[in-house]
């Protein structure tokens, strides 16, 4: 009989309700405790999640109190370092943390050695892999259904650090999660972006290549993309292209013209059942979990590379060395770009 794990959720606003209906339909989980700085909220989820829910303000607190295995943190991006490294001291066993990582590399790399050396299960929600036709292509690339892969197409909405990271996951989850070797990008400051405490810029666009020599050519926000979100994989036998939630737009293999895609229709709600479910299978298996902190390290790592790329104005070769802060955020405050902060 599995184990019943005790959950608990830090930040209890809008992106915390997106996780309530998969917790709920988990059996293997229960919810006993949330917190948030607004009482009210974390008042209102406790009210959602039923009886017997405890309310907290301060999450220090919950955590000596609750002592929960499993954390659900919704907090925004420069929180996730210092409470995740509290949850790690406290013995929490698993947390599922929204994403991006950090605001810098050097906190990035900084919760990946709290992550190895405590053996607590992190993940990033990247909850779109679990999206049925990321999964159908995924299948399909394995299989070899458009041939090898040579190269791809990469678009996203603004900004590079909060949502080009799912663009990047996705291509890196196309490419069975294989590295970059190299990126080259430039950035467009003029309209400056503050999302979750964090300065943004809002057009990117530049090369990335992998360890296999496959490229990709990005485009961040801006106009004129060809697709909203997602990636457009160009194989020796065929193309594909999928939007962030797993719509395929349009896919040929060569050597059949007659076949066409399944059209599929996925609440995007499924995505984050997906997210729970695969994390409490992977606290029992102890197998990596599909969203695990090292597949979301592999994407911050081409953002951050990207944006030192602009510092350097050159290209830039990973692993991505030397590197501890947020280049972008060190040009903006120096004053390096036309208009920026100074």
């Amino acid at each position: 009989m599995s184990k019943e794990w005790r959950v608990a959720f830090i930040g209890c606003g809008k992106r915390a309700q997106a996780h309530v209906a998969a917790v709920q339909a988990e059996t293997r989980g229960r919810v006993v405790a949330v917190a948030d700085m607004q009482a009210t909220a974390a008042q209102a989820m406790a009210a959602t999640l039923g009886g017997g829910v405890a309310v907290y303000t301060d999450y220090h607190t919950l955590l000596a109190e609750a002592r929960p295995d499993v954390v659900i943190t919704c907090l925004w991006t420069p929180l996730h370092l210092p409470v995740f490294r509290d949850c790690v001291a406290a013995g929490v066993q698993a947390v599922l943390s929204e994403k991006p990582m950090a605001p810098t590399w050097g906190a990035c790399g900084e919760i990946a050695r709290l992550a190895d050396s405590s053996g607590c299960l992190l993940t990033f929600c990247h909850q779109r892999r679990f999206a049925r036709g990321n999964r159908l292509v995924r299948q399909w690339l394995a299989e070899g259904r458009f041939g090898a892969i040579q190269r791809m197409d990469l678009y996203s909405p603004q900004n590079l650090l909060d949502c080009g990271t799912h663009t990047f996951d996705q291509a890196l989850s196309f490419n069975n999660e294989t590295p970059a070797k190299w990126v080259l990008g430039a950035v467009d400051p003029t309209k400056l972006l503050t999302w979750f405490d964090v300065e943004a810029e809002s057009l990117a666009v530049g090369t990335v290549v992998f360890a296999n020599g496959v490229r990709a050519a990005f485009q961040v926000g801006g106009p004129d993309m060809d697709l909203p979100s997602g990636v457009r994989v160009y194989g020796s036998e065929g193309f594909v292209e999928v939007t962030w939630d797993g719509e395929i737009r349009r896919a040929v293999v060569y050597r059949d013209p007659s076949w066409t895609p399944p059209k599929i229709e996925e609440p995007t709600a499924e995505h984050m059942f997906g997210v729970i479910r695969n994390a409490f299978d992977c606290l029992e298996s102890g197998a990596e979990p599909e969203l695990s902190w090292r597949k979301a390290l592999r994407a911050e790592e081409i953002i951050f590379a990207l944006y030192e790329s602009v510092r350097r104005r050159a290209a830039v070769t990973l692993p991505l060395t030397g590197v501890t802060d947020n280049p972008f955020h060190a040009l903006l405050h120096a004053g390096a770009f036309a208009g920026g902060a100074g």
